[in-house]
């Protein structure tokens, strides 16, 4: 049985209400705790295993090493013993590792660090909803796992109605993740916006959730911006924050959420091969359920799809 204390409860229809999952009155809850006695566990698969390059050296031998930046839940955050990585993300890579017949270990890492610890070897790929982009494949190849699906949320008393396009967002001071494809989205907003003779996007860049949130809470920034997962389970737990639009990761284009790895390493295959392979079996949208994700499920893996191009 599941400690009480490890257990944070939240109200379907809360989490309805601010436009993601079902409606029903059902109570759905997320287990916090470090022993996560739910994960979704998948057999070897031999067809994948069969794919890792003869000779590809693993960072830890018998092991399947995961860059993971532990932004928040429901994607990736510290459990309730402060140490311990659980999530969405943590959970892919753990029925990856089961498919490579390997070990899991999962590398803490800041969202800006992970390109280089990742081409200097320290992990053999990264699972942190990296979303792929043309300049981002020049370095790492990539194997999709999950839509990408970015929210914009304002304080529940705000007067913005809601953002659907650039000119919604004129003139707005909007919190963002530096370096991400939020970032580079709203600046191409912003430029368009000025084009047309619109006011720009103010942009406030922080590298962690807790600032960005601040920041909003504050009134220092209208909007906050970043994966539509988590702001809609802060949404739900603290009921002071509300959605007023979502946006594609690639917006207008494809950008698809993805399994970082290096350039040329040889691993992409495998790896794209066990995505599939469990699509298949049902075991990755058992483990997107466990987390309120199924609606950013993939009907399959890519590798090295076209990405958010260069601006």
């Amino acid at each position: 049985m599941i400690p009480r204390r490890t257990l944070l409860s939240l109200l379907v229809g809360a989490i309805g209400a601010a436009g993601f999952g079902p409606t029903s009155a059902q109570e759905v809850s997320f287990d916090l705790g470090p022993e996560q006695p739910g994960r979704i566990r998948a057999e070897k698969d031999v067809a994948a295993v069969a794919r890792i390059p003869k000779g590809y050296a693993f960072a830890e031998p018998g092991a399947f090493t995961v860059g993971i930046s532990p932004g928040g839940p429901p994607l990736g955050t510290y459990a309730t013993d402060a140490k311990t990585i659980i999530g969405a993300d943590p959970d892919l890579a753990l029925l990856i590792a089961d498919s490579l017949g390997l070990k899991l270990n999962i590398v803490p890492v800041a969202w800006a660090d992970w390109p280089l610890g990742l081409s200097s070897g320290k992990y053999d790929a990264v699972i942190s909803n990296v979303g792929v982009t043309e300049q981002r494949k020049e370095k790492f190849d990539f194997s999709t796992y999950r839509q990408g699906l970015h929210g914009f949320f304002v304080k529940a008393d705000s007067k913005i109605a809601g953002i659907k396009e650039p000119k919604d967002a004129a003139g707005l001071t909007i919190a963002v993740g530096g370096g991400t494809n939020q970032e580079r989205i709203l600046v191409e907003w912003s430029k368009q916006n000025v084009a047309a003779g619109l006011k720009p996007i103010e942009l406030q860049l922080f590298d962690d959730e807790a600032a960005r949130l601040v920041s909003l809470r504050s009134g220092r920034s209208d909007v906050i911006v970043q994966p539509h997962a988590q702001l809609v389970f802060i949404a739900a737990r603290d009921k002071d924050i509300k959605r007023i639009g979502t946006l594609s990761a690639g917006w207008p284009l494809k950008s698809d959420v993805a399994i970082a790895t290096r350039k040329g390493s040889g691993l992409v295959d495998a790896l794209t091969l066990a995505v599939n392979d469990l699509i298949t079996n049902g075991k990755y949208r058992q483990a997107l359920a466990r987390w309120g994700l199924e609606e950013e499920a993939l009907p399959r893996s890519e590798t090295n799809p076209p990405g958010l191009p260069r601006y």
